[in-house]
């Protein structure tokens, strides 16, 4: 049995097929990309780091020094003068997304994937 073509089923599949290159595009275009730590400090202060180097960031703020430790693909703040630790408490980052921050020392961490578009958390 045969199904008959419509005049307009041509270009709707045509754009069916677009619209899915394009968001394949979209999902693997960052896939090779190394993932990364960014650290944004007091007064408008940033770092970007890849996940795989290994590196401690201090970080000065308006009530002292906060410690990042970038090393074997995560992110972790290691310490912080504020008071209820919970920067230090959200332990390893290491999924794209992922972020923690010491609010009263005004020091935030986030993990970015490969891609601009992975950007997931928080746009600034």
């Amino acid at each position: 049995m045969k199904i008959p073509v419509k005049p307009l089923d041509i270009p709707v599949m045509l754009l069916a097929l677009g619209l899915a290159l394009g968001a394949a595009f979209r999902v693997y275009r960052g896939a090779g990309e190394t993932s990364r730590a960014v650290i944004r400090g007091s007064g408008g202060a940033r770092w970007i780091f890849p996940l795989d180097a290994a590196e401690t960031v201090r970080v000065a703020g308006p009530l002292g020094e906060t410690v990042v430790e970038i090393a074997g693909g995560r992110a972790r703040v290691v310490s912080s003068p504020c008071e209820n630790q919970t920067c230090v408490s959200a332990g390893f980052l290491h999924a794209a997304g992922a972020w923690t921050a010491c609010l009263p020392n005004q020091v935030f961490l986030l993990v970015e994937g490969g891609g601009e578009g992975e950007r997931d958390a928080v746009s600034w």
